[in-house]
């Protein structure tokens, strides 16, 4: 067939067989939900680019657009002017506690419960290393093979020095392992959604099981937080860790979040203990004293550019019911699910929305070429190995609209074969 013919095909809104048929089958109803959103407002706070839809902010977000002005005060005001005063003057000092209280809202956390400062394989470290130590002679952590990669190099790291154990456990076996050998468990350590797949874990569940063994429950909510409901008090989390970065559009690098239960913050012992988590900081006192709140997860100095704008793309949040925009996400994965199913392409993400989180995985043989395609179309997501096309659904800033139009122009990709160009073969470090 040649390519006049394939672009004949593919312009064919008239045939529903056709990328472009499918489409217009399923505009209807994304003008529809589009028209009904509540949340269709939010996507005024922030900055995208004409001609791009933007579905890898399940690994950057997008840029909000207070982020700028904030930076740019940031820089010229409290840096350059009020220059080291700005500890005070500008609070500084409480930016890890005071931005942790406004993630801690998102996630289902009370005030004095979250802090925020440093990256996020350094909170991991701290979190599991911490959760060892609140569960003496119990040595061992059970932690997903499928985990995202730093999850389990942190933790071999974190055994290697406490003389622990690591248990590489499928995420659907735990249960009944906490059940037949939870007298050894220090801890579970699970993604709250998988990073490659978006498979959404049972929380509430495994917490519930980690605990009638004795263990500890720690969650990575890298891929939820920010996304839909945690609610971590309500289900009785011990730790959890999240990145700045993802759903909560705080920049490229923006600082992590560590959240640790009341019950637990008295007895909680980071592995990392620096100045800014001593109980007196600027005494200079040689030993250590935890800090007697949350602070004591503190560690050394923030980046404070990074954190006040996280601070600032935070405010996309202001208002926002974290239950509309569950909602929404829902129904995003939703129709994109369905378009995908339209060109006939296999989908990895649980169709049951108990098990989904907020981004889409498909699979194709040859997922970088395609996705390159689709990058260069104005399409984002990315790739994971080996097949994986990854699709990421901010509700905040998607529309319904962006749904059908990404499926149309991955449709065509395939279609006209477009992504067998040569161009496409070549593979960007990133990916």
């Amino acid at each position: 067939m040649s390519d006049s013919s394939l672009n004949t095909v593919a312009d064919d809104s008239s045939d529903p067989r056709s990328t472009a048929g499918l489409a217009a089958g399923r505009s209807t109803t994304a003008a529809a939900l589009d028209a009904a959103d509540p949340l269709a407002h939010v996507r005024e706070r922030f900055l995208l680019p004409d001609g791009v839809i933007y579905l890898d902010g399940n690994s950057l977000g997008a840029l909000p657009a207070g982020v700028p002005e904030a930076l740019r005060d940031a820089v010229h005001r409290q840096w350059g002017t009020d220059l080291i005063r700005s500890w005070n003057a500008n609070d500084w000092w409480g930016a890890p506690a005071r931005i942790g209280d406004r993630i801690g809202a998102l996630i289902g956390a009370a005030p004095g419960r979250v802090v925020c400062g440093d990256s996020t394989s350094i909170q991991i470290f701290n979190a599991i290393a911490g959760a060892l130590r609140l569960r003496p002679g119990r040595g061992v952590v059970l932690a997903d093979p499928d985990s995202f990669p730093t999850d389990l190099y942190l933790a071999d790291s974190i055994a290697g020095l406490l003389g622990a154990e690591v248990r590489r456990v499928p995420v659907g076996e735990a249960a009944e392992v906490l059940r037949a050998d939870g007298d050894s468990i220090a801890v579970i350590a699970y993604n709250h959604v998988d990073y490659r797949s978006g498979e959404l874990r049972d929380l509430p569940g495994l917490t519930a099981a980690a605990h009638a063994a004795g263990a500890l429950a720690l969650w990575d909510l890298c891929h939820s937080a920010g996304a839909f409901p945690i609610d971590l008090d309500a289900h009785d989390v011990d730790l959890a860790v999240g990145c700045g970065y993802k759903y909560l559009s705080g920049g490229p690098g923006a600082p992590a979040f560590v959240y640790v239960a009341e019950r637990h913050i008295a007895a909680f012992e980071p592995a990392l203990t620096g100045w800014h988590g001593h109980a007196n900081p600027f005494g200079m006192e040689a030993g250590y004293t935890p800090a007697p709140g949350i602070e004591r997860a503190r560690i050394g100095t923030p980046p404070l550019l990074s954190m006040l704008a996280l601070e600032a793309a935070l405010d996309a949040y202001d208002g926002v019911s974290m239950a509309e925009v569950r909602a929404k996400g829902l129904a995003l994965t939703d129709l994109f699910i369905a378009c995908v199913g339209d060109l006939g392409l296999e989908t990895l993400t649980p169709i049951e929305h108990a098990r989904r989180g907020s981004q889409v995985a498909v699979r194709h043989p040859e997922a970088h070429a395609v996705m390159a395609a689709l990058i260069d179309r104005g399409v984002i997501g990315d790739v994971r190995p080996p097949d994986v096309l990854r699709f990421g659904f901010n509700p905040l800033y998607i529309g319904h609209a962006d749904v059908v139009e990404a499926a149309r122009v991955l449709g065509d990709i395939l279609e006209t074969g477009a992504y067998k160009e040569a161009r496409y073969a070549v593979r960007s470090t990133v990916t």
